[in-house]
């Protein structure tokens, strides 16, 4: 993936006007390769109402690398939250970040007819999206087109969450357009909790569970990707495995204890596939939900189906939660790592790497266990999308092209495009690239003609993962989702797209204009991203 620096220098030259105190004080903290790993630090919700106050802030590492952030007015840096079905979620955000020298830096005029927050976007702007989560799309609400909160300014979010919003592992990140690579490499994000998954799966009720979120950031020493060389380095719960030692974080964990681990993937750009190896030889992994959803929950028995696996594929903000076995006394070496991913040929560079090592001792403490069942499971928010009629059917294809094709080092443009359209970068003044209605229930075949791969995600709903290639997905791979990972194409002529074929239901609460776009944050920063209008039914 060829990336701009542009931003890149924008946003560095807007940190280096930060106050003296904001870079002393070091306000994103991170911990040292081979720490221990904790839990983040998490507030939750009491008597159906959460409130949060979020610091947007920034700094610099002594790599040279910017760091972003939200932090509470008492210290914790990108809380999780734990909220309910049926909670109400305020949150105050007020960007700290000083405003961008020279004024106009980047400045981008946001669309006319609906504005949220400042009317004019630059290097410092920022807002939240609420990744995964079935909440408006209105203003204040998960509204990334519109929503601008700029240096200096607060802005409060209120998100209802729906009563039958699945129960899984959700995550909050900026997303403002050209921006959003830069912050989500930076740091800024936050797991959200929907408490329930024991009465769905009554598997984990009592389990003890870690909430685990992978990041990516820049490689220091700007270094080439290749071979061993990364395209991004990772950490998990801010614990670097940074190129080239890849020193792995430690997590301890009692011999053959059952543990609940909640993933999120919160990379911008680097695709994670989960392995789990005691002594050279992988192990089970159940898996219990995918992108907040309880695995086989909406089949109208509203219970849960574990998935087994030896490795799970986790793209770019996608989630999993999963059993693992601690190791017993006699593994020598216990390993959770990121098997290599063919990205393409023109694709990041993703190879195998550890994440975490696991230390057996039977005195290790246990982490915080989930809440025995307290009821029976609610209605399922998807259940029964399999068998409701189709109201259309829709194609759609992520490409990319270079911007000068005079010039193989000038920057790539990226599109998703309904076929038949003429693919267009987006724009928040874009007219919606699709219309529909309250209600309906459509599928939708995507396919990717580009020779890397693409990550398709949709704002305020989940779809049904039914066919990859053509051909119907087993049964225990129809799951539903809000990511779904794209193999790259061959680039041969005759060659088929790679494609897969989803069920979208609309036919939740959420109304208005809302987004679909590719996961890679640097090919939605740069234009693979387009508005789809929901009407009232």
């Amino acid at each position: 993936m060829k990336r701009s620096t542009l931003l890149a220098g924008l946003i560095l030259s807007v940190i280096a006007h930060l106050p003296a105190f904001a870079q002393a004080s070091n306000p994103c903290p991170r911990f040292a390769a081979g720490s221990l790993v904790t839990d983040p630090p998490g507030v939750s919700s009491r008597d159906g109402v959460l409130t949060v106050d979020l610091a947007y802030r920034s700094t610099v590492d002594s790599d040279g690398r910017t760091l972003f952030c939200f932090t509470t007015p008492d210290g914790k840096e990108d809380p999780t939250l734990f909220v309910s079905p049926g909670d109400r979620l305020t949150v105050n955000v007020t960007n700290t970040l000083p405003q961008p020298v020279p004024s106009n830096i980047l400045q981008v005029t946001a669309s006319g007819t609906v504005l949220c927050g400042a009317a004019t976007q630059d290097a410092s702007s920022v807002n939240i999206h609420y990744h995964g989560t079935n909440t408006s799309p209105g203003c204040h609400g998960d509204d990334v087109i519109h929503t601008l909160i700029n240096a200096g300014k607060t802005f409060t979010y209120h998100l209802q969450f729906p009563m039958d919003e699945p129960s899984g592992l959700y995550w909050y990140h900026p997303h403002v357009h050209g921006n959003a690579e830069g912050a989500v490499l930076g740091g800024a994000s936050g797991a959200i909790v929907v408490s329930g998954i024991q009465n769905i799966q009554p598997a984990v009720a009592g389990m003890p569970q870690r909430i685990l979120v992978v990041r990516d950031q820049i490689v220091a020493g700007g270094l080439t990707p290749g071979g061993s060389v990364p395209a991004w380095d990772l950490s998990v719960n801010y614990v670097p495995i940074a190129y080239p030692a890849t020193k792995p974080a430690v997590i301890v964990m009692r011999p053959g204890q059952k543990e609940l681990w909640r993933v999120a993937n919160a990379g911008a750009d680097s695709i994670l596939d989960l392995q789990l190896v005691y002594d050279g030889v992988p192990q089970p992994m159940q898996v219990v939900a995918l992108d907040g959803v309880p695995t086989g929950s909406q089949d109208g028995t509203r219970r849960g189906t574990m998935v087994h696996r030896t490795h799970i594929l986790i793209p770019p903000a996608s989630r999993a939660e999963f059993i693992v076995t601690g190791p017993d006394s006699t593994v020598k070496k216990a390993t959770l790592m990121t098997l290599n991913i063919d990205t393409g040929p023109t694709g990041d560079n993703d190879p195998t790497r550890p994440l975490i090592a696991i230390q057996a001792n039977r005195l290790a403490p246990l982490p915080a266990a989930l809440p025995s069942v307290s009821g029976a499971p609610v209605a399922q928010r998807f259940e029964g999308l399999e068998r409701e009629t189709v109201t259309a059917h829709r194609k759609l294809y992520f490409s990319e092209v270079i911007s000068d094709p005079t010039d193989p080092s000038s920057p790539t443009n990226f599109f998703i495009t309904v076929d038949g359209a003429t693919p267009t970068m987006f724009s928040s003044s874009n007219p919606p690239a699709v219309v529909t209605h309250q209600g309906a229930v459509e599928d939708w075949i995507i396919e990717n003609r580009a020779t890397e791969r693409h990550e398709f995600h949709f704002h305020q709903i989940h779809f049904l993962l039914m066919e990859a290639n053509g051909k119907p997905l087993p049964a225990q791979d129809q799951q539903f989702l809000d990511m779904v990972d794209l193999p790259y194409w061959s680039g041969l002529p005759g060659d088929p797209y790679p494609s897969v074929k989803v069920r979208m239901d609309f036919r939740g609460p959420d109304v208005g204009d809302f987004v679909y776009h590719c996961h890679i944050l640097g090919h939605e920063d740069n234009g693979m991203m387009a508005i789809i209008r929901v009407l009232p039914r």
